[in-house]
């Protein structure tokens, strides 16, 4: 990407209104723009970082079995009255509307009623489980508080996962497994180190559930963590969690996180609800065992910001950063070996963001700060004679004057 060709410019300062940090970073960097409070658009940039998350949520969902698909965002009252969950006082975060003919509608703030609704028409034997399916999807929540950028959004991009199974043994083991790829995508992402499956409220049909929570300082949980980061629990449980594990709750210590994900077990109760049955080899009918398992992407995105932005701006980790290099041009006589390893590097596979644009070098690097992309590399008029490019990580900020070749090596 040239950025030449771009259309967006980094900011000096965000809108007077955002208090995040997450927000006002990536409104400055030319991440996101800002449609009102919980609602933001994004960017060829924002995208960029978006769509690797999702590959990487994606990929680690296609390794257990689960099939992608996508659902509408419309959701019809009849769906949710089964159980319960059409109604505003259980449900208080529901956007609804009507059709021109009257029908009541609502606009979708989670799919489980609606993949149960779906897979009814497709599940009626135990010979059709297990089946495990998940989606990408923009959610609509009426949230009431809208204060943490993109970590709590009125309008956010959620992967829903829903597994479903002829047995409680069944449904279990692939329940492990989900932690498993949980484990990975965090770790993928660059956040494992901090991120804990934690025990947390189960709601209306488990005892608990199990959130993936990452410490962090502008998150709005409190984690209790023992010395040897194995027992995670949410505060809202913490009581219950210790008696159910037999700890001493006072050997567990406060943290501040914020939620990355999280999976409920359901067991059979919301599709005895939903008439959610299946044939036995028994001859009978039976209720389908079912799981849920959810990712904040866009939250995640604002997690990481918060996670490792300093002074100068965002730092993302080489995973999700939208290119590996920032490629800053400086002076007239080299402009064509810029361009020159420009189509090289990306000749090579390597995502180059090149800031060929007309401006000072103070505000070129100052920009390679803000946007926070893992390696700078610069290519002068005064190393032209020396045929070298300045190489500066963007974590470390430490640069080195590198040959062609030896540039080359650090980025493969």
């Amino acid at each position: 990407m040239r950025l030449s060709q771009n259309f967006t410019h980094t900011l000096k300062d965000a809108p007077a209104d955002e208090v995040a940090l997450n927000a006002q970073l990536l409104i400055r960097a030319g991440y996101v723009y800002k449609v009102m409070a919980g609602v933001y658009a994004y960017t060829p940039l924002g995208l960029r970082v978006l769509e690797k998350i999702k590959q990487i949520v994606r990929e680690e969902m296609n390794a257990i079995s689960s099939q992608e698909l996508i659902m509408s965002s419309l959701q019809r009252k009849e769906t949710w009255e089964g159980t319960g969950r059409w109604d505003d006082e259980t449900v208080d975060v529901w956007f609804k509307s009507e059709l021109k003919d009257g029908t009541p509608v609502g606009f979708g703030w989670s799919h489980e009623e609606a993949i149960i609704e779906m897979m009814k028409q497709y599940i009626q034997s135990y010979k059709d489980l297990p089946a495990s399916v998940y989606q990408f999807q923009t959610k609509l929540r009426n949230e009431v508080r809208a204060k943490s950028g993109i970590m709590r959004g009125r309008e956010f991009i959620m992967k829903d996962m829903y597994s479903m199974h002829a047995t409680a043994e069944d449904c279990d083991a692939y329940y492990e497994k989900a932690i498993e790829a949980y484990k990975r995508i965090y770790e993928r992402l660059g956040i494992g180190n901090s991120t804990f499956v934690t025990f947390a409220s189960g709601g209306a049909f488990t005892k608990f559930s199990h959130e993936f929570q990452t410490i962090c300082p502008a998150g709005e949980d409190t984690l209790y963590v023992n010395d040897a980061q194995t027992v995670a629990v949410n505060e809202e449980v913490l009581d219950d969690a210790a008696s159910e594990l037999g700890i001493d709750k006072t050997s567990l210590k406060p943290v501040v996180s914020a939620e990355v994900g999280n999976i409920f077990k359901f067991g059979t109760e919301k599709s005895e609800k939903m008439g959610f049955m299946y044939t036995g080899e028994d001859g009978q009918r039976h209720g389908v065992y079912l799981a849920s398992y959810g990712v904040g992407i866009t939250r995640v995105m604002g997690v990481i910001v918060e996670k490792f932005a300093d002074e100068k701006g965002i730092i993302w980790p080489s995973s999700v950063a939208p290119a590996t290099v920032y490629l800053v041009q400086i002076g007239k006589e080299s402009v064509s070996i810029a361009d020159e390893l420009y189509e090289e590097l990306q000749s090579k596979g390597i995502e180059v963001i090149y800031n060929d644009r007309d401006e000072r070098p103070g505000a070129k690097f100052a920009d390679s700060e803000l946007m926070g992309i893992p390696y700078r590399i610069t290519v002068s008029d005064r190393l032209l004679e020396e045929q070298k490019f300045e190489f500066t990580p963007r974590a470390t900020g430490v640069t080195e004057l590198l040959t062609h070749e030896a540039l080359l090596a650090k980025l493969n």
